[in-house]
């Protein structure tokens, strides 16, 4: 039996004690949403006859259990998550190179040079607004990142802990890139006054902002799409005009992972064609060039995005995030 848990370590090793009789079993973190683990997760059991035990965490989590296991490793390969977090992987020495045989070829940016993660989507940073929100408040849908600083929106922002999601991270690490890291904190020091509250998940401010709890999310364009206007949420999706950071979603195998074989098949199977176009239901952007993009899904050539470096981002990582919990006091 499958078990898909969502508690501490020390339950899921219980979990994982139990063996599949009959079955080759890969033991995975997943930064994806529960319920878009859920659509994957099953499609390859079937097709690969491995079953998955699986533990759900943002990305920020992944990286810090997989860096306090490091000397035991309890998985064998670390699914979603924006690249720089698996650049700051890599950096921790967490994971373990793999290059899976393509008939198709990733973008210079879509991989590690020595193959340490790959890429398989695209997302950018984007604003989601609650239009009653917005119309009750007499305030247009934010276009740039000083729109978030206006007076109306104090107390309505929602966003995640940077520490904990790879999602708040980018950001971070766009703004330092786009203003320089004092002015980006000093810009962050602003933005807080106007945050109702800080989440684990990236994504949990989209649902947030649908219900009318806060007016406006931080969040990423797959996301603002998949949980906040294709389930009806009156959500304005927009994106600041003085560019915006983005991610490429990464998969690492981990060092000393207790399955690397099954783990390579996994990311075979998640850059394949039948792989990437479940991600229709979630509105990310395939690298597989011969896989469908959904009607609405927001592409790198719709969005004015900075020249985001992402391995500085991940070499980065540790040191702004302890002076994002210094200054901002989080």
């Amino acid at each position: 039996m499958r078990h898909t848990l969502t508690v501490l370590a020390i339950v899921a090793a219980a979990a994982w004690a139990i063996p599949v009789q009959g079955a080759q079993v890969l033991h995975m973190y997943s930064a994806l949403d529960t319920a878009e683990t859920q659509l994957y997760i099953p499609q390859f059991e079937k097709d690969s006859g491995i079953k998955v035990e699986w533990v759900r965490l943002s990305s920020g989590e992944v990286l810090a259990r997989l860096r306090a296991e490091a000397k035991n490793p309890q998985v064998s390969i670390w699914f979603g998550g924006p690249s720089q977090d698996h650049i700051a992987g890599k950096k921790a020495g967490i994971s373990t190179p793999y290059k899976p045989a393509l008939d198709w070829t990733l973008p210079e940016n879509g991989r590690d040079p020595d193959w340490y993660w790959v890429g398989y989507y695209f997302g950018a940073i984007g604003f989601g607004s609650n239009a009653d929100f917005l119309k009750k408040a007499g305030v247009p849908a934010p276009v740039s990142w000083d729109d978030l600083l206006k007076p109306a929106l104090k107390g309505q922002i929602a966003i995640a802990f940077p520490y904990t999601s790879g999602t708040s991270y980018t950001v971070l690490a766009t703004l330092v890139q786009m203003m320089g890291e004092d002015k980006a904190f000093e810009y962050w020091k602003k933005l807080h006054t106007n945050v109702h509250h800080y989440d684990k998940s990236g994504s949990a401010p989209v649902t947030q902002a649908g219900l009318g709890e806060v007016g406006l999310a931080i969040s990423f364009s797959h996301d603002l799409i998949a949980k906040g206007s294709a389930k009806g949420y009156p959500i304005t999706m927009t994106f600041p005009k003085e560019g915006t950071g983005y991610e490429i979603g990464g998969i690492s195998l981990i060092k000393g992972g207790p399955e690397p074989e099954l783990a390579k098949k996994f990311v075979d199977w998640a850059l394949s064609v039948r792989a990437q176009n479940l991600m229709q239901k979630w509105f990310r952007i395939p690298l597989n060039p011969k896989a469908e993009v959904a009607k609405g899904a927001v592409r790198a050539d719709q969005v004015k995005l900075i020249n985001f470096d992402a391995v500085k981002a991940g070499e980065d990582r540790d040191r702004l995030i302890k002076r994002w919990r210094s200054e901002i006091g989080q």
